[in-house]
């Protein structure tokens, strides 16, 4: 069982499944790919979600950038098929200014994403592969957002892998590198030199107890 953070995914969708009436469709999470936080949903991960979701008879939020306090709709139809977890919400642009907005935005392709907010419940990790597969989530909100990937999903894996005791792969560690104020080029160094050395050595048997308090020190204690 991974530590109990709130975590986010992002996923594009098609500007002509927004329609002018505020409604739209999309897939809010893809199964079987590997993010760049190396995250796998895998099918199935909702059904417990969506039951409990379906039980209560409330839609599901649909948020403004993962904000809380700015709700601009909701969904109510989410199902998941072959492909990920497929959605059809709306937008009350006819009540509220802020999700006018966003059905504009959405309809020109500024904002071009949906993202899932929710807490991992079961997961396994792969060493080999350096990934994690998410076996069952609990679904909170739908955002539309600007952005491919909330730098606080990446904080959130990373903080799991410490909680559990592994080393973050390298591209986390670079987009953490990156969060604190280093380059690209210098995160790329850092973690190259760094941690890749770590991990080598991890898969060699070696252990080095030190990675976990210089993690640490980028505010990302589990």
């Amino acid at each position: 069982m991974s530590f109990k953070t709130m975590a986010r995914k992002r996923v594009p969708f098609v500007a002509d499944e927004v329609k002018d009436d505020g409604t739209f469709s999309g897939y809010a999470s893809i199964f079987g790919n590997v993010d760049l936080g190396r995250d796998i949903v895998l099918p199935g991960a909702f059904t417990k979600s969506l039951a409990r979701l379906k039980a209560s008879g409330d839609p599901l939020p649909l948020l403004w950038q993962h904000d809380e306090t700015q709700p601009i709709g909701g969904y109510d139809e989410l199902e998941e098929d072959e492909r990920g977890l497929r959605v059809k919400g709306f937008l009350l642009k006819d009540d509220i200014p802020l999700a006018a907005q966003a059905h504009s935005l959405m309809k020109r392709r500024i904002v071009k994403g949906l993202s899932i907010g929710y807490y991992v419940l079961d997961d396994s990790w792969n060493e080999k592969d350096r990934t994690r597969s998410l076996k069952e989530l609990d679904l909170l909100e739908v955002s539309a957002v600007t952005f491919p990937m909330n730098t606080e999903a990446l904080i959130d894996s990373v903080k799991s892998r410490l909680h559990g005791g592994k080393l973050p792969s390298l591209p986390e560690f670079e987009g953490i590198l990156r969060e604190a104020g280093f380059s690209k080029s210098q995160a790329t160094i850092v973690a190259s030199r760094g941690l890749k050395t770590l991990l080598d050595r991890s898969e060699s048997g070696g252990t080095d107890g030190g990675i976990l308090a210089s993690l640490q020190a980028f505010n990302i204690n589990p």
